[in-house]
Protein backbone atom coordinates (compact mmCIF):
# COMPACT_ATOMS: atom_id res chain seq x y z
CA UNK A 1 0.00 0.00 0.00
CA UNK A 2 3.24 2.14 0.49
CA UNK A 3 3.99 2.18 -2.90
CA UNK A 4 0.65 2.97 -3.87
CA UNK A 5 0.48 6.04 -2.09
CA UNK A 6 4.12 7.10 -2.62
CA UNK A 7 2.88 6.35 -6.86
CA UNK A 8 -0.25 8.66 -6.04
CA UNK A 9 1.92 11.27 -4.59
CA UNK A 10 4.71 11.30 -7.78
CA UNK A 11 1.53 12.48 -10.06
CA UNK A 12 -0.26 14.22 -8.22
CA UNK A 13 -2.59 16.50 -9.50
CA UNK A 14 -1.02 19.73 -8.07
CA UNK A 15 0.16 20.35 -11.46
CA UNK A 16 1.88 23.85 -11.47
CA UNK A 17 3.81 23.11 -8.03
CA UNK A 18 5.05 19.26 -9.47
CA UNK A 19 8.13 19.47 -10.99
CA UNK A 20 6.68 16.93 -13.41
CA UNK A 21 4.93 19.45 -15.17
CA UNK A 22 7.24 21.56 -15.68
CA UNK A 23 10.02 18.66 -17.12
CA UNK A 24 6.92 17.83 -19.34
CA UNK A 25 6.21 21.27 -20.78
CA UNK A 26 9.94 22.18 -21.21
CA UNK A 27 10.87 18.90 -23.15
CA UNK A 28 7.70 19.50 -25.04
CA UNK A 29 8.37 22.55 -26.90
CA UNK A 30 12.06 21.52 -27.21
CA UNK A 31 10.97 18.52 -29.39
CA UNK A 32 8.36 20.44 -31.03
CA UNK A 33 11.09 23.22 -31.77
CA UNK A 34 13.98 20.65 -32.81
CA UNK A 35 13.22 19.70 -36.02
CA UNK A 36 10.04 20.88 -39.06
CA UNK A 37 8.47 18.30 -40.32
CA UNK A 38 11.10 15.49 -39.18
CA UNK A 39 13.51 17.06 -41.65
CA UNK A 40 17.24 17.88 -39.65
CA UNK A 41 18.27 21.67 -39.45
CA UNK A 42 21.32 20.77 -40.40
CA UNK A 43 19.50 19.32 -43.97
CA UNK A 44 17.68 22.95 -44.16
CA UNK A 45 20.51 24.68 -43.29
CA UNK A 46 22.65 23.69 -45.95
CA UNK A 47 20.31 23.57 -48.29
CA UNK A 48 19.48 27.45 -47.30
CA UNK A 49 23.06 28.73 -47.46
CA UNK A 50 24.78 27.08 -50.97
CA UNK A 51 21.30 26.98 -52.59
CA UNK A 52 22.10 24.61 -55.48
CA UNK A 53 24.05 21.25 -55.81
CA UNK A 54 23.89 18.17 -53.97
CA UNK A 55 22.22 19.89 -50.97
CA UNK A 56 19.01 21.06 -52.51
CA UNK A 57 18.83 17.32 -53.52
CA UNK A 58 19.25 15.83 -50.25
CA UNK A 59 16.92 18.33 -48.76
CA UNK A 60 14.46 17.50 -51.55
CA UNK A 61 14.65 13.82 -51.05
CA UNK A 62 14.03 14.41 -47.01
CA UNK A 63 10.61 16.14 -47.86
CA UNK A 64 9.74 13.44 -50.41
CA UNK A 65 9.91 10.92 -47.15
CA UNK A 66 8.47 13.13 -44.80
CA UNK A 67 5.53 14.73 -46.61
CA UNK A 68 3.43 11.50 -46.99
CA UNK A 69 3.25 11.63 -43.31
CA UNK A 70 1.86 14.85 -42.94
CA UNK A 71 -1.18 13.69 -44.99
CA UNK A 72 -4.59 13.62 -44.00
CA UNK A 73 -7.27 12.69 -46.35
CA UNK A 74 -10.29 15.54 -45.89
CA UNK A 75 -12.82 13.14 -43.71
CA UNK A 76 -9.25 12.41 -41.12
CA UNK A 77 -8.47 15.70 -41.02
CA UNK A 78 -12.33 16.69 -39.49
CA UNK A 79 -12.94 13.99 -37.27
CA UNK A 80 -8.96 14.73 -35.81
CA UNK A 81 -9.53 18.25 -35.63
CA UNK A 82 -13.53 17.76 -33.95
CA UNK A 83 -11.83 15.58 -31.61
CA UNK A 84 -9.12 18.26 -30.85
CA UNK A 85 -11.36 20.84 -30.13
CA UNK A 86 -14.05 19.00 -28.15
CA UNK A 87 -10.84 17.52 -26.04
CA UNK A 88 -9.67 20.83 -25.53
CA UNK A 89 -12.95 22.71 -25.00
CA UNK A 90 -13.91 20.13 -22.41
CA UNK A 91 -10.47 20.75 -20.56
CA UNK A 92 -10.93 24.36 -20.60
CA UNK A 93 -14.47 24.37 -19.08
CA UNK A 94 -12.80 21.57 -16.66
CA UNK A 95 -9.84 24.11 -15.73
CA UNK A 96 -11.29 27.62 -16.08
CA UNK A 97 -15.17 27.08 -15.42
CA UNK A 98 -14.72 24.64 -12.39
CA UNK A 99 -11.43 25.84 -11.59
CA UNK A 100 -9.04 22.27 -11.68
CA UNK A 101 -5.87 22.97 -11.12
CA UNK A 102 -4.43 19.74 -13.71
CA UNK A 103 -7.47 20.82 -16.32
CA UNK A 104 -5.60 24.18 -16.48
CA UNK A 105 -2.20 23.22 -16.81
CA UNK A 106 -3.02 20.71 -19.45
CA UNK A 107 -4.93 23.46 -21.66
CA UNK A 108 -1.52 25.47 -21.00
CA UNK A 109 0.05 22.43 -22.38
CA UNK A 110 -2.19 21.14 -25.39
CA UNK A 111 -3.63 24.32 -26.89
CA UNK A 112 -0.63 25.53 -28.25
CA UNK A 113 0.77 22.31 -29.12
CA UNK A 114 -2.21 21.73 -31.55
CA UNK A 115 -1.52 25.34 -32.84
CA UNK A 116 1.71 23.90 -33.45
CA UNK A 117 0.60 20.42 -35.49
CA UNK A 118 -1.96 22.64 -37.35
CA UNK A 119 1.00 24.97 -38.69
CA UNK A 120 2.81 21.59 -39.88
CA UNK A 121 -0.28 20.22 -41.74
CA UNK A 122 -0.57 23.76 -43.39
CA UNK A 123 3.01 24.13 -43.84
CA UNK A 124 3.21 19.84 -45.17
CA UNK A 125 0.58 21.22 -47.75
CA UNK A 126 2.28 24.46 -49.26
CA UNK A 127 5.76 22.20 -49.41
CA UNK A 128 3.38 19.54 -51.19
CA UNK A 129 2.21 21.75 -53.98
CA UNK A 130 6.15 23.07 -54.49
CA UNK A 131 7.92 19.37 -54.13
CA UNK A 132 5.06 18.67 -57.14
CA UNK A 133 6.13 21.66 -59.30
CA UNK A 134 9.95 20.73 -58.76
CA UNK A 135 8.84 16.92 -60.07
CA UNK A 136 6.93 18.41 -62.82
CA UNK A 137 9.91 20.77 -64.00
CA UNK A 138 7.52 23.97 -63.75
CA UNK A 139 10.47 25.19 -61.34
CA UNK A 140 13.51 24.27 -60.55
CA UNK A 141 15.26 21.71 -58.16
CA UNK A 142 17.41 24.53 -56.58
CA UNK A 143 14.25 27.25 -56.18
CA UNK A 144 12.12 24.85 -54.55
CA UNK A 145 14.81 23.64 -52.31
CA UNK A 146 15.60 27.61 -51.61
CA UNK A 147 11.80 28.18 -51.38
CA UNK A 148 11.33 25.07 -48.92
CA UNK A 149 14.46 25.62 -46.52
CA UNK A 150 12.94 29.36 -46.41
CA UNK A 151 9.70 27.93 -45.49
CA UNK A 152 11.01 25.27 -43.11
CA UNK A 153 13.11 27.73 -40.96
CA UNK A 154 10.75 30.33 -41.18
CA UNK A 155 8.52 27.55 -39.18
CA UNK A 156 11.05 26.36 -37.07
CA UNK A 157 11.55 30.16 -35.89
CA UNK A 158 7.87 30.72 -35.21
CA UNK A 159 7.85 27.46 -33.06
CA UNK A 160 10.69 28.37 -31.22
CA UNK A 161 9.57 32.38 -30.36
CA UNK A 162 6.35 30.46 -29.55
CA UNK A 163 8.05 27.92 -27.25
CA UNK A 164 9.19 30.77 -24.87
CA UNK A 165 5.45 32.56 -25.20
CA UNK A 166 4.28 28.83 -23.79
CA UNK A 167 6.83 28.72 -21.04
CA UNK A 168 6.59 32.26 -19.63
CA UNK A 169 2.68 32.62 -19.67
CA UNK A 170 2.49 29.51 -18.24
CA UNK A 171 4.62 30.33 -15.59
CA UNK A 172 2.81 33.30 -15.09
CA UNK A 173 -0.05 31.43 -14.74
CA UNK A 174 1.04 28.56 -12.28
CA UNK A 175 2.38 31.53 -10.16
CA UNK A 176 -0.83 33.36 -9.84
CA UNK A 177 -2.47 30.42 -9.55
CA UNK A 178 0.08 28.93 -6.37
CA UNK A 179 -0.01 32.77 -4.86
CA UNK A 180 -3.78 32.35 -4.88
CA UNK A 181 -4.42 28.28 -3.84
CA UNK A 182 -0.88 27.90 -1.69
CA UNK A 183 -2.64 24.81 0.08
CA UNK A 184 -3.80 23.34 -3.44
CA UNK A 185 -7.61 24.28 -2.62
Amino acid sequence: MSFFHELLSLLASRSFSSIWFWVLLAGAWTAAGRTALGVPPDVVARAYREREGEASVVLLDWLSLMLPRWRARPSEGAVLFGLSVFVLVALAVLGFGYRLEMAQALVLLLLPLGLVVLARFRLAARLRLLLSAAHAGEISAASAATDAARQLRIHRFVVNGLSIVVIAVAAWWGALWLLAHPYGF
